[in-house]
């Protein structure tokens, strides 16, 4: 690829009520745009998790640091209840989602979501991408591979200065309780994505991002074993968020070839701004190093579609 960027400088933000031109609904047309992710070549120290005090919105885009990852929801509002995913709908009555894994995919994400509007590209300001979700889809797929730990997936975590190319698209509100209970072991945060031009969205998207295994236990689980066991348990998962487990290859050949179809900036931001659990690990330093191969593997023939970017 093209070497180092240098660092961006952000233009002074515009007041949320100017509508980002790349907000434009009932789009699916990606424009290329001046504003790309920096790339980070920088060998950091490995980040424990813990509470971060809230992130403080930078103008200049700045490497992940290790005190950065947090399981809190630090200063963003979490949303807890369909009732609670009403109050940030739309005047028509839609809520904006957030994609940054198998959703950076339109024909994913048009695979859960049927009915989906205004697919399209933004830029999520305070998050990294980390591969440190076990994911029970992937046993259930046949596409795990528990002996070399291959079965993780992504969440976001708030990181102070990061940024990432997502895609941002709109669900009708009854589609929530769906939503919370397909993605209920994660987080779910309000953010305000913006355009690749910088210009704040005006309306606020939620967006899956990383839990903890206590407060998944106790809040979704409401502390049964028997409710654990019916989603993780009868997989030998007794740990959803981990830091020792790798991408399920196919999952994240996926992801790469999805955010590749999105143009260079999204592109570039996956490889560079998504980490493995050890968060000093790159996805383009992985490919090219214990991951090579992971991009020349073909999915089988009943997942092609499902799986292929």
């Amino acid at each position: 690829m093209r070497g180092v960027a240098s660092p961006v400088t952000l233009r002074p933000r515009a007041s949320p009520v100017v509508r980002s031109k790349s907000n434009a609904p009932g789009t699916s047309t990606f424009h290329r745009q001046s504003l790309v992710p920096p790339r980070l070549h920088l060998r950091l120290s490995p980040a424990p998790v813990p509470s971060q005090p809230p992130i403080s919105r930078s103008h200049r885009l700045m490497p992940p640091t290790a005190a950065a990852t947090t399981s809190e929801a630090g200063s963003f509002t979490e949303l807890t209840s369909a009732a609670d995913f009403a109050t940030i709908a739309s005047a028509d009555g839609r809520i904006s989602v957030i994609g940054f894994g198998s959703l950076l995919s339109e024909r994913s994400a048009r695979s859960t979501f049927p009915e989906l509007e205004g697919f399209r590209v933004a830029a999520l300001r305070g998050f990294r991408r980390v591969f440190a979700h076990a994911a029970p889809i992937f046993f259930d797929r046949g596409i795990a591979i528990e002996a070399t730990k291959e079965f993780s997936s992504l969440s976001v975590e708030q990181c102070e200065g990061e940024m990432i190319v997502v895609t941002v698209f709109e669900i009708k509100e009854e589609e929530v309780p769906a939503f919370i209970e397909r993605e209920n072991e994660f987080r779910f945060l309000v953010v305000v994505p913006e355009g690749l031009d910088q210009v704040p969205f005006p309306n606020p998207a939620v967006v899956c991002a990383r839990y903890s295994d206590e407060e998944y236990f106790q809040v979704r689980c409401k502390g049964s074993k028997e409710i654990y066991n019916q989603h993780y348990g009868r997989y030998n998962i007794d740990k959803i968020w981990r830091d020792d487990i790798l991408p399920c290859r196919l999952y994240l050949r996926h992801c790469v070839l999805a955010a590749k179809n999105l143009g260079e900036a999204a592109y570039s931001s996956f490889l560079d701004h998504t980490y493995l659990g050890d968060r000093k690990t790159t996805i383009r330093e992985y490919l090219a190093t214990t991951g090579a191969g992971i991009m020349e593997e073909e999915p089988p023939e009943s997942l092609k579609s499902r799986y292929g970017g």
